[in-house]
């Protein structure tokens, strides 16, 4: 019992300060819920409610020593709730083979894939002999072709003739999860036309979404005409989230020199305007002695402030990272009206604590990651210095020294979460964002907000073109970053593990007190330690058959230089590979048999059949090999172990292993178990 008591003393001297560990045992509870592998039953549900209720009344009644832990437990439990409870609610329809005939649907959103092509989200789907029971919610389509026979807007009801398939699961067992991220945006198919796409009905006028979508394709292209090129695309992104005039070769350059961001409107952004916003209104009242005198103007400032940002969030069009961010500030100036402290942990807390309560399944994305890693180590850090007893800095260096620090630790907190994400490093981002993010602050925002003052007077265009030299400025860093050599280096995907193991212990050194603090490095180096030694899988099959990826020296080989374009891009990044998929088959590894290609792998031979006849060579080849794998159907069946596009269908695509005696097959069925969002 004494370590126990140890345990609880230690908790109990963090009295004050344990809020902040609110989102972490919420977030904790919903990662538990989307680890699982089989979807909880009604049984199991009643079991953690009762779980939550327990535990919670155990925390009031126990008080003492005893509260933090049972309130931990209440919030953990909760979250893994909250999580399948939100998982039930955006429940819809998935479609569960290919289709191809006509697709009537209201379109709901436009943007673009990474192919640069216009993608139209429909909802009121109507798709023929399909009842309404079965018929998806939303769909996604990607139009080729020929097009321009009419402008898609929100609100249009369309009809198109196009292709569609079920949400893509995992390129690889443990790999990114399409159909996941698809269920609860409720998308139930995706595909493309080669057709032109028609106008059945109008768009409702009067509808409030289409009103904003309007106004931000009118500014959009006001912007763009006073602003030609590049510069007004870039404006036009930061301003409304329009990013359809930005060329393919500046946004490489500016990932590469890890200056993305910028274009998203998230943290940054909502905190330059708002800030902004806040400090002028705030200067205006004090400086008018009659105003001044008589009103709150701190107060006064945080309301117009609280009202620029919610205008900003709806021209944005409302996506999950403006949420997010427009959630952040808003948390932190409610506390200027109560007269507390806004930059502080709790802040970050609360928002956090929204955000999952809202949306639970923001915790495995990205976006929600660096958001909240970047936010809670600034706060740290600069809470830190605010309490720093050292050498004052003069006065004209403390901006400087800030822009510093700020670049540096938002930089060192995302790094992580981006290389696990995005597989790469921007070796030379903190130079590119030191260079690039004060102009933001300083000029590119402040004369966004200028633009909008001045538009009742028709001198909108004053403010643009302020925004311009900065612009153009940031954008010739990110290519000149970009075209440095080694500007960016590939790193290969960690085991699901790193990145909960290394926030776990980076959160214990920032929010737990006293020298305990420092045992947080722990699981950080662990977690890192684990990284580094992770090993890729030596053999990678596609879902669809048609695509081998094998392990050697020299990196992964492809069995096809094009192809399953999607599935080898993906390999090869999470391999930290930055080799294209053309070089990537050109490499030596298969063993050339006419069309198809083998390897051996520990004694253990591997065929992938392709090409015309590849079915009727497949009895043959199952003979002399372990595993055959063919990209059409087959019904040969013999001593192998053979996977044509029907099996693969079910069960996902494939890593292969050797082991003593044969191989290990690990699928994506596999590891994504039975969930409502798998195919069942």
């Amino acid at each position: 019992m004494a370590p126990i008591r140890r345990v609880l003393d230690a908790i109990e001297a963090q009295r004050g300060h344990l809020f902040p560990w609110v989102p972490v045992m919420l977030g904790a509870g919903i990662g538990a819920y989307f680890a699982l592998r089989v979807e909880p039953g009604p049984t199991a549900y009643l079991v953690l409610v009762a779980g939550v209720l327990m535990s919670g009344a155990g925390a009031c009644a126990a008080g003492g020593r005893a509260a933090p832990v049972l309130t931990a437990v209440s919030i953990l439990l909760t979250g893994f709730c909250l999580a399948g409870l939100r998982a039930h609610l955006v429940a819809a329809p998935l479609l569960d083979f290919r289709y191809y005939g006509p697709i009537e649907g209201r379109v709901v959103a436009i943007d673009r894939s990474v192919s640069d092509k216009v993608r139209l989200t429909l909802d009121r789907v109507v798709l023929e002999d399909m009842p309404p029971s079965r018929t998806p919610e939303r769909v996604r389509v990607s139009l080729h072709g020929e097009q321009g026979v009419i402008v898609p807007e929100p609100g249009l009801t369309v009809i198109l003739t196009g292709h569609l398939s079920p949400p893509q699961g995992p390129v690889e067992p443990g790999g990114f999860d399409f159909r996941r991220m698809a269920w609860f945006d409720r998308l139930g198919a995706v595909g493309y036309t080669r057709s032109p796409v028609l106008a059945l009905a109008p768009a409702n006028e009067g509808a409030a979404g289409l009103r904003i979508h309007r106004l931000r394709l009118r500014i959009s292209t006001a912007v763009q005409a006073e602003l030609p090129g590049e510069s007004g695309a870039f404006a036009a992104a930061i301003l409304t989230g329009d990013r359809s005039g930005m060329g393919r070769e500046t946004l490489t350059a500016l990932r590469a020199s890890n200056l993305a961001h910028l274009l998203a409107i998230s943290g940054l952004h909502m905190g330059l305007l708002t800030g902004f916003v806040f400090a002028a209104f705030r200067l205006i009242l004090v400086a008018t002695p009659w105003i001044g005198l008589r009103v709150p103007a701190k107060k006064l400032a945080a309301v117009m402030a609280l009202a620029a940002g919610a205008f900003y969030y709806a021209l944005s069009g409302g996506n999950v990272a403006t949420e997010r961010a427009y959630i952040m500030v808003a948390v932190m100036f409610v506390a200027v009206l109560f007269d507390r402290r806004a930059l502080t942990l709790r802040a970050v807390a609360i928002a956090a604590v929204i955000v999952l309560a809202l949306r639970p399944e923001t915790v495995t994305e990205p976006g929600f990651q660096m958001s909240f890693a970047a936010t809670t180590a600034l706060v740290a850090v600069f809470g830190w210095l605010r309490d720093w007893d050292g050498p004052a800095v003069p006065n004209l260096l403390r901006p400087v020294l800030a822009v510093v620090i700020s670049s540096a630790v938002a930089g060192a907190a995302t790094a992580p979460v981006a290389a696990a994400h995005f597989n790469r490093i921007a070796d030379y981002g903190l130079i590119a964002n030191l260079l690039s993010v004060p102009l933001m602050g300083m000029l590119v925002m402040p004369a966004a907000v200028l633009a909008a003052m001045l538009v009742p007077l028709g001198l909108a265009g004053w403010g643009l073109q302020v925004m311009d030299p900065p612009i153009r400025w940031i954008l010739g860093v990110a290519h000149r970053v970009a075209a440095l050599e080694g500007a960016v280096t590939p790193v290969p995907a960690p085991p699901s593990i790193v990145l909960p193991l290394l926030a776990l212990g980076l959160l214990w050194v920032i929010l737990w007190r006293g020298r305990l603090r420092f045992a947080g490095l722990a699981p950080a180096a662990v977690a890192l330690a684990i990284w580094m030694q992770a090993s890729r899988p030596p053999v990678l099959v596609a879902d669809t058959g048609g695509l081998i990826g094998v392990m050697t020296a020299e990196g992964r080989v492809l069995s096809k230089p094009r192809g399953d374009g999607f599935a080898a891009l993906n390999w090869l990044e999470n391999d930290g590979d930055g080799a294209e998929q053309a070089d990537a088959a050109a490499r030596t590894g298969f063993v050339p048999e006419g069309r198809d290609r083998r390897v051996v792998l520990e004694g253990a031979a591997i065929v992938h059949l392709r090409g015309r006849g590849a079915a009727a060579r497949a009895g043959a080849a199952c003979g002399s090999a372990r595993l055959v794998v063919v990209g059409t159907r087959v019904d040969t069946t013999g001593p192998c172990l053979l996977y044509d596009p029907e099996k693969l269908r079910k069960t996902g695509s494939l890593a292969i292993y050797p082991e003593a005696g044969g191989l290990r097959l690990v699928t994506v069925a596999d590891v994504s178990g039975e969930r409502l969002w798998s195919p069942q």
